[in-house]
């Protein structure tokens, strides 16, 4: 029996990686200085899971951005707007665009993987797309994993995954159309990885996870039938993860490759269904994802035991794999760096497993499982059992008034008093905006300077007043350059705050936080998911005090600034004892809460992000309805008790909308604001096909790129919205907020887009 780890993080414990990456984006440091950096990082990693005992190591499951991304350079498949740049500069500038005296790319497109958090570069292809192989990294990464004595798996992307997680640049072609020009770069890619003496490849597949059409299932049989027909002397490990094989299992038992993983985590039933399945014959190797790659609790050895001792019943041990359900990608490192902290309670400490810590039950459950059971391992077994009642029975977790609360919910805490129809002319009447009203999504630039006053009060270097003198200071100053500019409606820069999801959980009952539990999200961009462990509850205001601040200071409309109970619940690790339904029913009523006190201190604009709405959808269409239902519902809880003239704002980005749109629109928010610069206003379409009925802000500007968009670029975005949406319905807007960016290029895009929004209005006036 062995064990196996699908991915480790690469960011670092202490988040080298990231530092490294934007020292040599800001020239502080050589490529060469960086490109060592993510050597030593690998090494790390590598020789970390040897020496715990994982049998199957990874590699080229590290990236400087992006394993999409990554897996773009090794296929060739480099969008012609990027041909003139070369080596690092390319890869960068693919991931977040490039503007000098010379170049002006966008950058590529970038969206969620599956029901994660991560986002990913999304490939872009065009008719007869020509495909190059470059194997430089995978190859490179081989040899030093060989070179500290580990015999790694390369991972790569699927080419079925790769394809249909790609996007199409125009008409007249199938993404699979391509397949049989991708194939053979595959296989290349595959003798030469044999050639350095690798036994197993590991292919991620996850989209075998969803739901596939016939043409693209026999696109799977077409793929993997061809690599066995060309068969190198690798071994093919095809990884499925996030859900069930489902409707795809037969197909894949039938697959000619020698392992199977499942994830038994998101799909324990799977394997009760492989083992009694006519197609399996104990022939392959079976995979058994049982170590959550994606929550933080520790794991349940009873249950992970009695699914290894199912397999066991129909299989060999050396035809049984223990290991994590999905890459360690999305796991914070290691839960000893919380030792001697004072943010993680130790009694929760005892309940958790970080990525360190999984290799190590990983490991244990292998042993556990192969029969050679000693005073060690029963050691082990026993201590986990107590650990797991210590949770179950802690009087940390329940809250008898909160669980009364959402017993009491009536259809009535989700419904707004009127209709849009008829508040959109009360905020009209209240709030007396413009036509194409401009406003920001909420954040601006955490600089250095906020940075270091933020964690010189933390640490108790400086006192509260001499903290608020600060931030008062910078949210003046960003009153009045918003004032200046011509925004018209306003934001506060929520200097307070960290993380949109960190800064309300730090205020909520029941949430738990680390102090280096970093987990990546995309390129060096990382956040430190708070970690649910019980009932939650609003014990007073959380943003109540600088919202009127900032409106104190304007005559203009400053909106209060709120995270959705469903990103709260989606971006943190979330409690595993009850349904997710009723943990985020918890935290709806905690931000109505909220809500209701803004409201009382004269904030009429009221903005309640909500991101992760699609992210967190189902893989399979047939789960959607009942998650959507709880999911809009808790949205409504948390904003409809707000009068008429009070303007309820909502923010998305980076999801795709056109499947869910009917229930977007029943969150009945006043204004949606979405993602929409990167894809040149192509989402919009979907709103006018569907009918949107109320105001909408396409966002015009790409914050996740350090380029300033130009007035007439954000112009023509500006055009192309007003032929889609009515522009009495219509926003200014960047694609999302402005934290990560510097003040220079965030003033100078703010300028670019108040400019566009007022030759526009002049545009239409001289139509009208």
């Amino acid at each position: 029996m062995k064990s196996i780890v699908l991915g480790y993080p690469r960011i670092g414990e202490k988040r080298e990686l990231k530092r490294a990456i934007e020292n040599y984006w800001k020239k502080s440091i050589s490529s060469e200085e960086l490109l060592e950096t993510a050597k030593q990082l690998r090494m790390k990693n590598w020789m970390l899971q040897s020496d715990y005992g994982i049998d199957l190591i990874s590699s080229n499951d590290f990236s400087l951005y992006d394993q999409m991304l990554d897996m773009c350079i090794t296929l060739g498949c480099i969008p012609e707007r990027f041909s003139g740049i070369e080596g690092l500069d390319q890869y960068f500038a693919m991931a977040r665009g490039l503007q000098n005296e010379n170049i002006d790319a966008t950058a590529m497109e970038m969206t969620k993987w599956f029901d994660t958090n991560y986002h990913y570069i999304v490939p872009e292809f065009i008719k007869d797309q020509s495909f190059n192989l470059n194997a430089e990294k995978i190859l490179q990464e081989i040899r030093e994993a060989k070179s500290v004595g580990v015999e790694a798996k390369p991972v790569l992307i699927g080419p079925i995954t790769f394809l249909l997680l790609g996007k199409k640049k125009g008409d007249g072609f199938n993404r699979l159309e391509l397949l049989p020009f991708l194939l053979p770069i595959y296989q290349e890619l595959f003798n030469l990885i044999a050639e350095e003496g690798v036994e197993y490849v590991q292919i991620d597949e996850p989209i075998l996870a969803t739901d596939l059409t016939s043409e693209q299932q026999a696109a799977v049989k077409k793929t993997y039938g061809y690599f066995a027909e060309n068969k190198s002397r690798l071994k093919i490990i095809l990884a499925n993860y996030f859900d069930c094989f489902g409707e795809n299992l037969s197909l894949a038992l039938e697959l000619p490759v020698e392992v199977l993983h499942l994830d038994l985590i998101r799909c324990q039933l799977q394997l009760d269904d492989i083992l009694s399945h006519p197609l399996f014959n104990g022939n392959k190797i079976l995979s058994l994802g049982v170590v959550d790659g994606r929550n933080v609790w520790k794991n349940d050895f009873k249950r992970s035991l009695r699914l290894i001792e199912k397999a066991k019943k129909k299989l060999s041990k050396d035809r049984i794999w223990v290991g994590t359900s999905c890459s360690l990608l999305h796991s914070p490192i290691n839960l000893e760096s919380e030792i001697g902290s004072d943010r993680l309670n130790p009694q929760i400490e005892r309940w958790l497993a970080f990525a360190v810590q999984k290799l190590q039950e990983v490991v244990q459950l292998r042993d556990l499982a192969s029969g050679s059971f000693d005073d060690r391992l029963y050691s082990i077994l026993e201590q986990n059992k107590r650990d797991l009642q210590n949770k179950q029975d802690s009087e940390l977790i329940h809250d008898q008034n909160v669980k009364q609360r959402v017993r009491a919910l009536t259809d009535n805490d989700s419904q707004r008093k009127s209709p849009f129809i008829k508040r959109q002319k009360e905020h009209r009447k209240t709030l007396n905006l413009p036509i194409l009203p401009t406003t920001t999504i909420g954040s601006f630039p955490q600089t250095k300077e906020v940075r270091i006053f933020r964690r010189k009060f933390k640490n108790n270097e400086i006192s509260q007043e001499e903290y608020d003198a600060f931030l008062l200071n910078e949210t003046k100053e960003a009153i009045k350059f918003q004032e200046d500019v011509g925004l018209d409606v306003l934001v506060h820069g929520e200097f307070e705050r960290n993380d949109m999801v960190e800064y309300f959980g730090e205020r909520l009952n029941g949430f738990a936080f680390t102090q280096f539990g970093w987990v990546q999200s995309y390129g060096t961009r990382c956040v430190k998911p708070p970690i649910i462990f019980g009932d939650v509850a609003r014990p007073e205001p959380m943003t109540v005090k600088w919202s009127a601040i900032a409106q104190s200071l304007t005559d203009k409309p400053v909106k209060g600034m709120l995270t959705g109970p469903v990103t709260i619940l989606q971006w943190s690790f979330v409690r595993n004892d009850q349904p997710r339904s009723v943990t985020c029913n918890q935290i709806a009523l905690a931000i109505r809460d909220e809500v209701n006190d803004l409201e009382e201190a004269g904030i009429k604009v009221i903005q309640i992000d909500e991101p992760a709405i699609r992210e967190g959808l189902p893989l399979r269409r047939m789960d959607w309805e009942v998650y959507l239902d709880w999911a809009i519902r808790a949205f409504r809880i948390s904003a409809s008790s707000v009068a008429d003239d009070t303007q309820i704002h909502t923010h998305m980005c980076y999801s795709e909308f056109n499947d869910i749109l009917q229930k977007i629109a029943e969150m009945d928010a006043d204004v949606i604001t979405i993602e929409t610069s990167r894809s040149k206003m192509e989402l919009l379409q979907a709103f006018v096909d569907f009918k949107y009925p109320n105001e909408i802000g396409p966002g015009v500007y790409d914050i996740h790129s350090p380029r300033v968009p130009s007035e007439s670029e954000m112009e023509k975005l500006l055009l192309r919205a007003s032929e889609l949406i009515p522009v009495e319905n219509l926003w200014v807007n960047p694609d999302c907020g402005l934290k990560t960016r510097d003040w220079p290029e965030t003033k100078a895009a703010l300028v670019n887009l108040v400019g566009s929004a007022k030759k526009m209005r002049e545009r239409i006036l001289q139509f009208s």
